[in-house]
């Protein structure tokens, strides 16, 4: 399990206030554009915020997911059928709106920044698969809590496709099993309590390390360690850029905050439709 101890906390070097979002539009847009147009290697880091602009509901914000299901977590998914079959009757509710999602201007404007070779990496806390959508390589997409567009067995971690499953437990509670050996099979998303994937957190901070410019888009930055990476990005001396309609804890190291939807703003700031 990937230890967090080195993300928590502010980093010490970031004493500078942020520029923050104010001005003309066009004023602070021509800023967003010129600091990519300047940077080396971009790393774009996305949350909850760029998705619920295609209409996927967030899960933390006081009318989230969290405020109307109590979490189940994965000892209590291993532990007990009734968990499991809890967890795939809200997989099957969930998914009407991730189902019929597309990805919005933001997503598109990622993809642009990856297509033209400014970003090796978009590192990501959503699960809906939107960013492939868009048309970034699933090998530069590194999603930190999985993939809920598809399942794995939690033995031999064969990949297993969701509408039989679906079908099945629709038709008579049928709970999924490996085709091959058996074991256990869930959704390929990270629960409560489950390890971080060493690999993804792995490969997100050797980008952050990599990058000069670490632009956050839509993440509130409180869930840890994932939102860890843009702190150790500044502390590394990248420069750093926030997007995101509410305040984060971190605006005060930011070089500029900006608090505003992220399809408009980055769409705009990378000419992209």
């Amino acid at each position: 399990m990937q230890s967090c101890d080195r993300f928590i906390g502010a980093p010490k070097s970031c004493k500078l206030p942020a520029m923050n979002d104010i001005g003309s539009d066009r004023s602070v847009i021509a800023e967003l554009s010129r600091m990519i147009q300047l940077a080396r290697r971009v790393v774009v880091f996305t949350g909850a915020g760029i998705s619920t602009e295609s209409g996927i509901p967030d899960f933390r914000s006081p009318n989230g997911i969290w405020t109307k299901y109590t979490p189940i977590y994965f000892q209590d998914f291993m532990a007990s059928a009734d968990a499991r079959r809890e967890t795939w009757r809200r997989k099957i509710l969930f998914d009407k709106d991730l189902d019929g999602a597309r990805p919005n201007r933001g997503h598109r404007a990622v993809a642009e920044l990856v297509r033209r070779g400014k970003t090796q990496a978009v590192i990501t806390q959503n699960v809906d698969g939107l960013h492939q959508s868009a048309g970034v390589p699933d090998e530069q997409v590194i999603e930190l809590h999985g993939n809920a567009t598809y399942a794995t067995c939690l033995v031999c971690a064969t990949r297993h496709d969701l509408a039989p499953i679906k079908a099945a437990f629709a038709a008579d509670g049928t709970l999924p099993h490996c085709r091959f050996c058996g074991g256990i099979v869930k959704t390929a998303t990270v629960s409560f309590g489950q390890p971080m994937p060493e690999d993804a957190m792995r490969r997100a901070q050797d980008e952050t390390l990599a990058c000069d410019l670490f632009i956050v888009a839509g993440s509130s930055l409180v869930v840890f360690p994932a939102a860890g990476f843009p702190a150790l990005a500044k502390e590394n001396g990248a420069r750093l850029v926030i997007i995101n309609r509410d305040r984060t804890e971190l605006d005060a190291a930011a070089d500029l905050v900006l608090n505003r939807e992220i399809g408009p703003t980055l769409g705009a700031a990378v000419a992209a439709d």
